[in-house]
């Protein structure tokens, strides 16, 4: 009889135990346990995609814009904020969300805040004026300005540029007043007040030592009140009231009803009626911080920071419009953990939202005088949508180009604003759970399948190196 022998076998790499295939299955162990983890971590994390759309704002919304800047030699007296757009806006000297801050050279703000009440009525000038009037107010100049104007208790001043036109239109008005108030209060006999005068063209080092930047522009000295600093700093009063003869001599009488004694200053104004828009603390130093925020339609438009005044002229070859950027964005204020949250997430988001911060842009006296400088600013919009639809995050990155121009009008800081018509949609993928599984399905059948490759090509080797050292043949 014949017997039938089965010829299927284990194979004995998988039968008998050996010292590599304990070391090899530890191995695949580790590496199902790691590549396990990996998934894992894969799975948990955040996915995002982006893509560019076709800015979904609606008609008719307003975007935000964040400034604080810096000019050093603009005065809060007459710094004026603007803006316009392409469809007409023409808004001018916005003050209700804008503060005013004077500062110095080193732009420090030298004092609380800078508040100037905006007219709402034409200021007054005299109709007709006798010439014989026209020489009355004593001449000022540098060699003679601190002496009269220490000397006497009051001294107002009226600094003029012969060729502007309100200048002009004030003269006589100046003119005559001085002369009413000189017979009334002789300088010599009285010594109580003295009214003067000062050509801006002829002495423009003391019109620059009192920050003088429009004309005509009248400032009233108190003697002990006028305080000077290493910079120049003055501490007096501005007369922003008519500039008629009569309007003229009442501020001055009133001003002297409450001299010498401080302590009936406001009871004496309040009842001689000296009202609050005719005289107001002048600016303390030259230059001028402008912080606060403004809205604007979503066109193509302009922020402006001029000098602008409606009963001053200027001296487009004197202003100088170097400032500096302490703060300039769009769009809703994130807070720094929602940023630093959103960043961690989406490296590249808000890297460009404020791009311009802590540059300064300086014109200097090389580049000549009448000069405008310029910034074209490209607003791209970004959103973060999370997984379950929510907007995570609305910000506005920009980038920006500066220039300096010649301009023949009285010089400004203009930021030019384009909006793109695109915006950049960030959505946060969601990683299906059975993908997790099919993926860990695979790594751990992966691992079985290249360990047992594995082990079965090192137990077939080292069979084959016992049989050649023990001589065998095959």
């Amino acid at each position: 009889m014949v017997k039938c022998l089965d010829s299927r076998k284990i194979p004995r790499d998988l039968t008998e135990a050996s010292l590599s295939g304990a070391g090899l299955s530890i191995v695949a162990a580790l590496a199902m346990m790691f590549l396990f983890g990996m998934e894992l971590n894969e799975y948990l994390s955040v996915h995002t995609s982006t893509s560019v759309i076709i800015d979904k704002s609606s008609d008719g919304e307003f975007l935000r814009i964040d400034f604080n800047l810096s000019f050093h030699a603009l005065s809060c007296e007459f710094a004026s904020v603007d803006v316009s757009d392409v469809l007409g806006t023409n808004r001018m000297n916005l003050t209700k969300t804008v503060r005013k801050f004077s500062i110095d050279s080193n732009l420090r703000p030298t004092g609380s805040e800078f508040y100037l009440r905006p007219s709402t009525n034409v200021i007054k000038h005299d109709d007709k004026v006798d010439d014989e009037s026209l020489e009355g107010a004593f001449v000022f100049t540098s060699n003679n300005f601190d002496k009269y104007s220490h000397q006497f208790p009051i001294t107002a001043v009226n600094f003029y540029a012969p060729w502007c036109y309100w200048s002009q239109r004030l003269r006589p008005s100046w003119e005559k007043t001085a002369k009413i108030i000189r017979e009334r209060y002789d300088p010599e006999m009285d010594g109580r007040i003295l009214l003067g005068k000062v050509d801006c063209t002829k002495e423009a080092d003391l019109c620059r030592r009192h920050h003088i930047q429009g004309y005509p522009s009248i400032r009233i000295f108190r003697k002990g009140s006028d305080v000077r600093s290493d910079h120049g700093h003055h501490e007096h009063e501005s007369y922003y009231g008519d500039r008629d003869t009569d309007s003229l001599v009442k501020t001055m009488e009133n001003i002297l009803a409450s001299f010498p004694s401080e302590y009936y200053k406001l009871a004496l104004e309040d009842k001689l009626n000296v009202t609050e828009d005719s005289k107001r603390p002048a600016p303390s130093s030259g230059g001028c911080r402008i912080e606060g925020y403004v809205r604007v339609k979503k066109v193509p438009g302009n922020l402006i920071i001029s000098a602008r005044s409606d009963a001053h002229s200027f001296d487009a070859s004197q202003m100088n419009m170097s400032h500096a950027v302490h703060h300039l964005s769009f769009g809703k204020k994130l807070s720094p953990k929602l940023m630093s949250d959103v960043q961690r997430l989406i490296p590249y988001v808000g890297n460009s939202h404020d791009r311009l911060d802590g540059l300064s842009f300086i014109n200097s006296h090389d580049f000549g005088a009448n000069v405008t400088l310029e910034h074209y600013l490209q607003i791209v919009k970004t959103e973060v949508i999370t997984r379950q639809g929510y907007q995570l995050v609305e910000e506005y990155e920009y980038t920006a180009h500066s220039s300096l121009a010649h301009s023949l009008h009285v010089p400004v800081a203009r930021f030019h604003l384009q909006l793109s018509p695109m915006q950049v949609l960030i959505t946060e993928d969601h990683k299906s759970f059975s993908h997790f599984i099919t993926n860990v399905c695979a790594i751990v059948g992966g691992v079985f399948t290249v360990a047992g490759i594995t082990e079965s090509i090192l137990h077939n080797t080292i069979r084959l190196m016992r049989k050649v050292e023990l001589g065998k043949n095959f």
